[in-house]
């Protein structure tokens, strides 16, 4: 625990001493001398080593909580989070996407069924309302942080999920593996505020606000194989868009 042990104040600068201390910290993060998990000294402690006074201090370490790099956590203190994760809006998978970036995903498999369509995801699959489709929930994690709360539903025909180790393989890859070729899809990102249990899940408070995805993924000959809606943590994660001038 504690601050990193180069931070120097140039006090003579017109750069705010607030932001001279989250700037340095935040290089420590990146750089790895302040590893994710690891704690911080309070506020008070860490102005008094810095000759600093405690609302400076407190404004340095929002700069951080407001990126996404630290958390207060009730008992615990003030911690280093994992940076937030930024994925480019395109056809891939969070589970390709984290491996790509050489983060380490892991998957708690929650529910699996075989169910009857209901009116929702007939129209999103383009199926007959009551045709068996696999309902999936799991929860995604990035080392030890639980990143996404994701619902799956597939067409029974289009592949046999019961047979898939989801906890090890992610959803595309088995397609992939299937023969499943995705083309397009239509996406929609939006916000909501975390229900009783989807806080628990990902270690947020009740009506805490959180990323969605909505998507509907279609093959090569058009037939929709895959629909989700995703829920990510607003602390970790980002939707990233190129926009070009027409």
């Amino acid at each position: 625990m504690g601050s990193p042990p180069d931070i120097s104040l140039d006090r003579s600068s017109p750069v705010p001493l607030y932001f001279q201390v989250a700037a340095q910290l935040e290089h420590a993060i990146i750089d790895g001398a302040l590893a994710p998990g690891a704690r911080i000294n309070n506020e008070i402690a860490m102005a008094a080593e810095l000759g600093l006074s405690r609302p400076t201090m407190r404004q340095a370490i929002q700069v951080l909580v407001d990126k996404g790099m630290l958390v207060r956590k009730r008992g615990v203190g003030t911690q280093v989070v994992h940076g937030k994760i930024r994925r480019s809006v395109e056809l891939t998978s969070l589970f390709d996407d984290l491996s790509a970036a050489g983060k380490r995903p892991r998957t708690e498999v929650l529910a699996l069924d075989l169910i009857a369509a209901t009116d929702e995801i007939s129209s999103e699959l383009q199926i007959a309302a009551g045709a068996r489709v696999w309902s999936l929930e799991r929860l995604r994690y990035v080392g030890d942080e639980p990143l996404a709360h994701m619902h799956n539903v597939l067409p029974a025909e289009v592949l046999d999920l019961s047979s898939v180790d989801l906890a090890q393989v992610g959803l595309y890859a088995a397609l992939r593996q299937a023969g499943v070729l995705m083309r397009v899809a239509r996406q929609r990102i939006g916000a909501k505020r975390a229900e009783t249990r989807e806080a628990r899940l990902l270690h947020e408070r009740r009506n805490a606000p959180l990323l969605t995805m909505q998507r509907t993924a279609y093959d090569d000959a058009g037939h929709a194989v895959e629909y989700g809606a995703h829920a990510y943590r607003p602390d970790l994660y980002a939707f990233e868009l190129t926009l070009v001038d027409r």
